[in-house]
């Protein structure tokens, strides 16, 4: 089963939903999140739990974690939100870029298809990919909760839809 990892800046909030929402729909893969400037060991915000709460989703053993090397070997597939995901991967983790997407672009450009996801990444060629404005998810931190709510309900849609791909 392909390794996916999902990558934010403080794994606090949307790199959780994400690997939250994906262990719901697809518990046989290995999902892990990360940040490019995450202290590591802090728990999710509170805001971001009662986002999950709103699907009767959870991870109370969650600890932030800040990315590093070994993350990058053990995925398949790295998920990002923002370009300074992308930039942070291509000045830390050169390597992975080929296996580097957006979560928008993935769950649009995926083929829907039998052959190995590997396969699938690699005709993607997303190392050549510029990070587009309409693939960022604005990152909720310093907003209320309904501003939490709405990035959950994106980034539901946008699991879904990949769930359905890979």
């Amino acid at each position: 089963m392909p390794n996916i990892l999902f990558l934010c800046t403080g794994n606090a909030a949307r790199s959780v939903m994400a690997t939250v929402m994906m262990r719901s729909e697809r518990p046989e893969y290995g999902i892990r999140g990360a940040g490019t400037f995450s202290i590591s060991g802090l728990p999710m915000s509170q805001r971001t739990r009662a986002a999950l709460a709103k699907f009767k989703l959870s991870d109370p053993n969650h600890k932030s974690h800040q990315l590093e090397e070994k993350d990058c070997e053990w995925a398949d597939l790295i998920i990002i939100f923002e370009r300074e995901h992308q930039e942070y991967i291509a000045r830390n983790h050169t390597n992975s870029l080929s296996i580097v997407s957006s979560l928008p672009r993935i769950s649009r450009e995926l083929e829907k298809t039998y052959e190995s996801l590997d396969i699938r990444i690699e005709r993607l060629n997303l190392a050549e990919k510029k990070f587009e404005q309409w693939e960022e998810v604005t990152d909720p931190a310093g907003g209320d909760q309904r501003i939490f709510d709405s990035c959950a309900l994106e980034i539901s849609s946008l699991i879904h839809e990949l769930a359905l791909r890979l």
